[in-house]
């Protein structure tokens, strides 16, 4: 059985900063992409940031420059480092991770979620 379990979150002043980490366990895994999504209150689901198994980084222009993807393969986790900080990223973070399934195609799994409030 997957799970996916985030962390990290919180109340942060305008400019300060928060890691996120969101940890993957179970047996047998392999991993292909693992990323951050977001949704604030009122709007859509957003990709944030996102890691692919090939190495590549991609993050959305909004946080271009201020947040930052990682993973640890080692560790089966994935961190999203967010600097400079600012309200309109205020909303709920969600980490989504592709697990290699028995017909050899990815299946997403997401977390449960890790709330940052931006606010002074």
């Amino acid at each position: 059985q997957v799970q996916v379990v985030e962390s990290g979150g919180g109340l942060v002043q305008p400019g300060g900063s928060l890691r996120l980490s969101c940890v993957v366990s179970g047996s047998g895994l392999s991993i292909g992409a693992m990323g951050w999504s977001r949704q604030a209150p009122g709007k859509n689901r957003e990709l944030v940031a996102k890691s692919t198994s090939g190495g590549a980084l991609i993050t959305t222009n909004s946080v271009k420059g201020r947040f930052t993807i990682a993973r640890d393969n080692a560790r089966n986790t994935v961190y999203l480092q967010m600097n400079s900080l600012k309200p309109e990223d205020t909303a709920v973070y969600y980490c989504k991770v592709g697990i290699l399934t028995m017909g050899s195609r990815y299946e997403d799994y997401w977390g449960q979620g890790t709330q940052v409030t931006v606010s002074s």
